[in-house]
């Protein structure tokens, strides 16, 4: 692992922490019956804060699997993963807020979002 890997994962952790910090600040402070749009702030926060924890994790996980290599690729591939898991969870707190989150509009968005990945990924 390079200097400029392990930069990146710390960065993200570190902002990713803030976030958190943040999701706390938003969480213990206001109520969503309150505002209508601090649940959907929440929601943004939460999505974000996930997925910017996600990201060193999805980087590390390929880097371990190919041997403690780090290839081209593999920090776009973890920051778009950790959008798509950004996006995932903040959708999916947002439905629940307006209660009309459901099985099925979980299933598809998941399944969706598995498309999408795959076919991003693909190697040609």
């Amino acid at each position: 692992m390079q200097t400029r890997d392990r930069f990146g994962n710390m960065l993200f952790i570190a902002v990713a922490l803030v976030v958190w910090i943040a999701v706390a600040q938003v969480v213990t402070t206001t109520h969503p019956h309150d505002n209508p749009t601090t649940g959907l702030v929440g929601a943004g926060f939460i999505g974000l804060a996930s997925g910017l924890t996600m990201v060193p994790l999805f980087w590390l996980v390929p880097f371990a699997r190919h041997r403690r290599i780090a290839l081209l690729g593999d920090w776009g591939r973890a920051i778009r993963r950790g959008a798509w898991m950004a996006a995932v969870v903040a959708l999916f707190i947002a439905l629940r807020i307006q209660a009309v989150l459901s099985l099925p509009i979980a299933v598809f968005v998941v399944v969706l979002v598995l498309l999408a990945e795959i076919t991003l990924s693909m190697e040609r």
